[in-house]
């Protein structure tokens, strides 16, 4: 039996979660850039129309409730984009541990396990 080069594993692990990581926040970024600026450039032409008097007291509430609907928009696919990296990251865990596990079991039982996955 292959034995478990454990400083190994945790640099293969580490790799693994860093790779994951570093494109999920790339992506993550350009979205929050996008989507922050939108909420900011809305919150700056309804200043703006409440300021002169194009946004009245009776439509001040709809342009307000768009802000806090933009907002909460994107907190939700923050959310989802958050949980969807955590996923990942179990996979690739996982991925790994089971297949240093196989390695040091397969080559004298020939017995290979399968990775569960989280979805």
């Amino acid at each position: 039996m292959a034995a478990i080069d454990v400083e190994q594993l945790v640099t293969d692990i580490k790799g693994a979660v860093n790779a994951i990581i570093n494109k999920d926040i790339a992506a993550v970024k350009g979205f929050s850039d996008r989507q922050l600026r939108a909420i900011v450039v809305q919150a700056k032409l309804v200043a703006e129309g409440i300021a002169t008097g194009e946004i009245t007291e009776e439509t001040r509430e709809f342009f307000l409730d768009g802000i806090e609907n933009m907002t909460d928009n994107f907190l939700a696919t923050l959310k989802g984009l958050f949980q969807v990296t955590v996923e990942k990251l179990w996979n690739a865990v996982v991925g790994v541990v089971w297949g240093a596990i196989n390695s040091a079991i397969g080559v004298t039982t020939g017995l290979v396990l399968p990775v569960p996955t989280k979805e």
